[in-house]
């Protein structure tokens, strides 16, 4: 028995895992840049050669999932929204809820990222100006018109994002709708979408090799210089969830509800700790029912359908990454955005939360499909990719709150909610 606790002691998770390889990438792309002489073994061997090869690889293996995740993960999403009729208003309110404070935490990245401006300093093209290849920027019109899908096997096979996810939705709902009729369309489906969520898993724990080498590379070709906006990415993300948690989730709790907002942190507080240590939402979900239940007066029947909706489609604190993202990219890359171009942002990561699984990390593999929305170069994940895990844990905390303060609205307007237990200590 001592022997597997100190083998469990001794395990160090996927987390610390990439932390280290962070780290270990930064001084080893400084030491490369400062010491190692320029030359055939630095720039060809290291920094375009093992280097790029792995990094790259990685994002390959990244790229690779967007598509069938995401079509798996909205139709089963969008199958579970097809029983909101048995809910009645329960679900209608709850999917206005989500999707109205993912697209408000889009908004508020958006400014946070601008005020902040995390990419100024950086320049992106001096590392793989031979790399980028800036997409032709599209109207906002054209936008919404290649939403519609002319041939889904053509979306696919391109990864046309945007169309593959009104197919997905439509499938799913249609799905639901059909009930036993399509059972076996519907349980290859939600195996596929299972399948995915464990390959996930499978590439994320080659995630450290990936992370040192892009980070490596990245300052080997820059030096010092990545510094200062890399930490100016990590507060321009970490303010603006703090905001969103904390501001806006409470303001939206009392405005709602009259609860007092205090008291709801206080008790909801342990699943919050418990999803920063997880970094996934799914494993949250049984926790957040019973605590909701048990703490502050949620009723089961509510919280045991919006909660894991909640978990599938509200991604709030996603959203809030790749609205930061997408400024750092642009500006890192010396691009300005138009107007329509944040408002394509704003609905296309709002649509993409709505794909995004509650994996750890897995909103990276979403953000290469907001970046190609506004032409952005997906190569600048590069520096978003180390940084992110770090910051997940974070995220998911505030994709958990999300959930549970929707939850607690619906509950306490549907009168399904006990102020009794919300009052006790």
């Amino acid at each position: 028995m001592e022997k597997k606790q100190d083998n469990a002691k001794k395990k160090v998770g996927l987390t610390t895992k990439i932390f280290i390889a962070l780290l270990a990438g930064a001084v080893a792309g400084i030491v490369i840049h400062y010491v190692v002489p320029a030359g055939f073994v630095r720039d060809t061997v290291l920094v375009n050669g093992i280097f790029y090869v792995l990094g790259n690889g990685f994002i390959r293996l990244m790229q690779m999932l967007v598509v069938p995740l995401v079509l798996c993960s909205l139709i089963c999403g969008s199958m579970a929204i097809g029983d909101t009729k048995t809910l009645g208003k329960v679900g209608v309110k709850t999917m206005v809820f989500y999707l109205c404070t993912t697209a408000l935490a889009v908004c508020l990245a958006l400014a946070v990222a601008s005020v902040i401006n995390p990419g100024i300093g950086m320049s992106m093209k001096d590392i793989d100006a031979s790399s980028v290849t800036q997409a032709a920027p599209v109207s906002l019109v054209d936008t919404l018109l290649n939403i519609i899908p002319k041939n889904i096997f053509h979306s696919l096979a391109n990864g046309d994002m945007l169309p593959i996810i009104v197919f997905a939705l439509i499938v799913g709902v249609l799905l639901a709708k059909m009930g036993n009729r399509a059972s076996v369309v519907a349980n290859f489906f939600s195996q596929c979408n299972d399948l995915m969520m464990e390959m996930t898993m499978v590439v994320m724990k080659l995630a450290p090799i990936g992370v040192f080498c892009l980070i490596a590379k990245t300052f080997a070709g820059i030096g010092l210089d990545a510094f200062l906006p890399m930490l100016k990415y990590m507060f321009s993300v970490i303010l603006a969830l703090a905001i969103q948690c904390f501001v806006v989730y409470q303001l939206l709790l009392f405005f709602f509800t009259r609860l007092n907002p205090f008291r709801f942190i206080k008790k909801f507080f342990p699943v919050m700790a418990f999803a920063f240590s997880t970094s996934t939402s799914n494993a949250t979900i049984p926790m957040s029912i019973d605590t909701l239940h048990k703490k502050v007066g949620v009723s089961k029947q509510i919280s045991s359908f919006t909660i894991p909706l909640g978990a599938t489609i509200n991604m709030d604190g996603t959203s809030i990454m790749q609205g930061v993202a997408v400024i750092f990219i642009a500006q890192a890359y010396g691009i300005s955005l138009s107007p329509a171009a944040i408002a394509t942002v704003v609905a296309t990561a709002t649509i993409a939360s709505i794909g995004t699984a509650g994996v750890p990390s897995v909103g990276l593999v979403t953000l290469t499909m907001v970046l190609n929305s506004v032409g952005l170069p997906t190569e600048g994940i590069a520096l978003i990719m180390g940084i992110d895990r770090i910051l997940d844990m974070l995220r998911t905390a505030v994709n958990i709150t999300g959930d549970a303060v929707c939850t607690t609205i619906v509950s306490k307007q549907q009168n399904a909610f006990d102020q009794k237990v919300f009052d006790a200590d």
